[in-house]
């Protein structure tokens, strides 16, 4: 996943994630690995220092990057963190509170990191956005009102008086590439949201992406929703209404689509090579392939905003945080990836 330096002089974004998971550990680690150059961190230092960060330089644009004394590592100021409700008089603020715990203040200061760097990557400021793992449940008690990064960078990215821009979440690594119809919501609505349209445009989402990171045109397999794929009708009709006329569709398009193939072998073949990208129906039937084969390798990519995001294929890991035993692996493999993205120009995705 190495790409190209990045051509602007625009820094990579990494938001710190939940303040008490293994975000702000795996950002030092990868920091001290030297994989953080031409990137800041849009957070809180403290929570940064108490996660082992040596020195850091609180910087107030990105654009102050160059100015960072080297070995520091450099924080963007984001405002209103001090100000969330339970975080006055407590004694080192959000760097106060217990490792691995559900706390609705540190949802709130991360979608206050997550809000601060759209608005930069957005006025040009950020090359890309790297997201380290919030936890569901923080966000939620914090009266976030979206169920996780994908929905909130998708409502964040729309102009004023605009519809939020069409988004897909794709997970790879260097073996797999997959990218989902539905994500996160129950099964059974998951099922009840599908649709051609749904499919169809999928496909174009997943075309348009791939297409900018590689010389010919992607080959897109489709997993079907039924067990071998319906069999024909016996095992569902999704495959027969909607799901094989979208592929049909697609191809009429000009996409290189294929299927609905059987959902238990599709993943196999893509990975030896005879497909570019699996499009799935839903988020495990998807995300499953992927995370089994290393998710110290995987990359979660938000496709169709006006900007390259990327994230690990994580969560917060509560069990472990703080522990310095989190793996910096897929952060950076993230910040690689965004490095990649960023430098094709094939923005939006």
């Amino acid at each position: 996943m190495k790409g190209p330096a990045l051509p602007s002089s625009a820094p990579l974004l990494v938001t710190m994630g939940d303040a008490v998971g293994i975000g702000p550990e795996t950002i030092v680690h990868a920091f001290r690995q030297g994989e953080l150059q031409g990137a800041v961190v849009v957070g809180d230092p403290a929570v940064l220092r108490r996660a082992g960060a040596p020195l850091t330089a609180v910087i107030e644009q990105p654009q102050d990057l160059p100015a960072v004394p080297p070995g520091c590592l450099p924080v963007l100021a984001v405002p209103g963190l001090s100000g969330i409700p339970g975080l006055a008089g407590l004694p080192g603020g959000l760097a106060g509170l217990p490792w691995g715990h559900v706390d609705a203040r540190c949802g709130a200061a991360a979608a206050r990191c997550i809000e601060a760097a759209v608005r930069w990557v957005l006025a040009g400021q950020g090359a890309a956005i790297v997201t380290a793992p919030v936890h569901k449940e923080a966000l939620a008690a914090a009266g976030v009102p979206y169920p996780g990064h994908t929905e909130m960078l998708q409502a964040l990215a729309a102009a004023p008086g605009q519809r939020p821009p069409a988004v897909r979440m794709m997970l790879a690594n260097d073996e797999l590439k997959v990218v989902l119809v539905t994500i996160h919501q129950s099964l059974r609505s998951a099922i009840d949201a599908l649709s051609f349209d749904a499919v169809l445009h999928t496909l174009q989402i997943t075309h348009a992406a791939a297409a900018a990171w590689q010389a010919r045109p992607p080959r897109i397999a489709v997993a079907g929703l039924n067990p071998h794929a319906g069999e024909g009708g016996l095992f569902g009709r999704e495959e027969i209404d909607f799901i094989q006329p979208a592929v049909q569709a697609a191809r009429a398009q000009g996409i290189d689509a294929h299927g609905p193939y059987a959902p238990d072998t599709v993943f196999m073949r893509a990975r030896r090579g005879e497909f570019d990208v699996v499009v799935a129906m839903t988020h495990d039937h998807g995300l499953i392939p992927v995370k089994y084969l290393g998710v110290e390798q995987g990359v979660n990519v938000t496709l169709g905003l006006p900007f390259v995001r990327t994230s690990p294929d994580h969560g917060t890991a509560f069990d472990i945080a703080g522990r310095g035993q989190a793996s910096p692996a897929s952060l950076v493999a993230a910040l690689r990836m965004a490095r990649q993205l960023a430098g094709t120009k094939a923005k939006p995705l």
